[in-house]
């Protein structure tokens, strides 16, 4: 039997859960998970569905998924669960992301393909070196920002890259890299309550005494840490704890919020509704 995972958006309309179950089961599936939801707001109903069949044939299963589902003209997608998604990490000169990703994926716990590592500085050469995976290092400057984007679109398309995680890469993305990448890409940042922003956020949330540090996995938009979430955590502190202290759990909940951003991904969990997003829960 091959597994198959698929996914749909569209308008909510009665049907759409008998015409996706009944053309399952003309191809001889069988459902083995299943997850639904309608927003309130938008009424855009997102599924994801696990199935295994008994044909291999990717093309042949999806034109029949497809042909009963045209009346609701939904944004669909399904793949085989053993093609795993393909993903280029950026990062710069902070490490921790970037070793928790790589170590989750050679642990099997991250079932995610990274491709590639793109940084604009070389810092991390010999960690993607340590785990086998090709390392760019791209310069950004003020004056060769729209070259540096456009090679890394070349990486993406040179690669077949499914999704970018920008993992501690400290650039801001232009407007049309956004644009481009929308949908496809997925940040990490530190979010306080209240937020700091700028330099040395976590002396600056020492000097305020705060109580709770956290951080925010969200998609990358043009607006500047502010795409839709996709996960969030915070960790307890107290006034005892020193600036190296915050850094170091702001350095494990970063991490551990971007690797299971990244696993949602992986397993096509995430749907986009607007500026919100729809997580089925592992």
């Amino acid at each position: 039997m091959t597994v198959y995972v698929a996914t749909l958006q569209c308008l909510d309309r009665p049907g759409i859960v008998l015409a996706t179950s009944t053309a399952i089961i003309d191809v001889d599936g069988n459902i083995l998970e299943n997850d639904q939801y309608t927003d309130p707001v938008t009424s855009q109903f997102c599924m994801r569905t696990r199935f295994e069949a008994a044909s291999d044939d990717l093309e042949g299963v999806r034109e029949r998924l497809e042909v009963a589902l045209a009346p609701f003209v939904p944004d669909f997608t399904i793949r085989r669960e053993e093609t795993r998604r393909r993903a280029l990490v950026m990062v710069s000169q902070y490490d921790h992301c970037l070793s928790e990703l790589l170590y989750r994926r050679d642990s099997g716990d991250l079932p995610l393909d990274i491709v590639a590592v793109v940084s604009n500085h070389r810092n991390c050469a010999a960690l993607a070196a340590r785990h086998d995976v090709p390392f760019f290092h791209i310069p950004v400057r003020p004056d060769n920002k729209i070259v540096a984007e456009d090679e890394l679109r070349e990486l993406l398309a040179t690669w077949r890259v499914d999704f970018v995680i920008l993992a501690r890469y400290m650039q801001v993305l232009s407007e049309a890299l956004c644009d481009d990448l929308a949908g496809r890409a997925v940040n990490i940042h530190h979010s306080f309550l209240p937020g700091f922003k700028g330099a040395r956020p976590y002396h600056q949330a020492y000097e305020r005494g705060v109580k709770l540090i956290g951080a925010t996995a969200h998609y990358v938009t043009a607006e500047l840490d502010e795409g839709p979430i996709i996960d969030q955590d915070v960790v307890r502190v107290t006034h005892a704890r020193r600036p190296e202290d915050l850094v170091a759990l702001g350095r494990d909940v970063e991490r551990s919020v971007l690797a299971r951003a990244a696993h949602l991904l992986a397993e096509d969990r995430v749907a986009l509704v607007g500026h919100r997003t729809v997580v089925f829960a592992q």
